[in-house]
């Protein structure tokens, strides 16, 4: 992998309509630019969403994302969060089929270990889900790998907030 290339993180607030998340991946494909993660919801407002995205580039490529980005009429703000103090989660499920009596007792186990849910549960079957940082869900689903045979896992994307500044408190 090019080390220049770094994950690099962008929060925008654009307008809540038809097509607008059509138009903001399109920019990445037609540009050959990747989409690492990209989550969007609805803000207090309703005619507003957030859409958080991760990509990998170099320095060079990102900047030229960020401006391409501001030019669209849509797009009310980008945030660069990159070299931002921020929280960010990424929710995971994770569904183990075919589980043993033994299987399920390590499934709680990991559970707790990692703060997960056990959200569902059936005769042979249980589904977790985690929700943590995307590095550490990384480690998860490698564990759970090495663990276990049948596994269905889902991943949302991570969203991020700025951290609120000590200093203006």
């Amino acid at each position: 992998m090019d080390m220049r290339l770094k994950q690099r993180w962008i929060s925008l607030y654009v307008e809540n309509q038809v097509g607008v998340l059509s138009k903001i991946s399109g920019l990445f494909s037609g540009k050959s630019y990747n989409l690492d993660s990209l989550t969007v919801g609805t803000t207090a407002d309703p005619t507003v969403s957030r859409m958080t995205i991760s990509t990998f580039s170099d320095e060079e490529t990102f900047e030229q994302i960020k401006k391409q980005l501001n030019r669209m009429v849509e797009v009310i703000k980008v945030m660069d969060f990159t070299n931002s103090s921020i929280y960010m989660q990424e929710i995971l499920y994770v569904k183990v089929k075919k589980c043993t009596r033994e299987d399920k007792e390590e499934l709680f186990q990991i559970a707790q270990t990692f703060g997960a849910r056990v959200v569902d549960y059936g005769r042979d079957s249980v589904l977790l889900q985690f929700v943590q940082k995307a590095t550490k869900n990384d480690a998860v689903i490698k564990l759970m790998k090495e663990e276990f045979q049948t596994l269905e896992v889902v991943r949302g994307g991570s969203v991020g907030i700025e951290a609120i500044n000590m200093a203006d408190r």
